[in-house]
């Protein structure tokens, strides 16, 4: 882990396109900015983990073929039972 301090108003910058500003203190909360271009997500870490469990719970998910059926207008889910 890279360890750095920084003052308010300073800036650590990422690759070519992350900025990461100090806006400032209170108390033991820091304030930063972040300058990303918009196809780069920027989450707080307890909400990043909340999104990989439930993908993680999505995958593991079990949906019963009539289901899916269902889901798809009642539309046949293989050419046999086209017939």
């Amino acid at each position: 882990m890279l360890v750095l301090s920084r003052k308010k108003g300073e800036s650590i910058i990422i690759g070519h396109d992350i900025e990461i500003v100090v806006l400032g203190t209170e108390g033991e909360t820091v304030r930063l900015g972040i300058k990303a271009p918009r196809s780069v997500e920027v989450n707080r870490k307890e909400i990043y983990d909340a999104i990989q469990e439930s993908n993680r719970e999505a995958v593991n998910a079990q949906v019963p073929l009539a289901d899916l059926r269902k889901l798809m207008g009642g539309q046949k889910a293989d050419k046999e039972n086209d017939q």
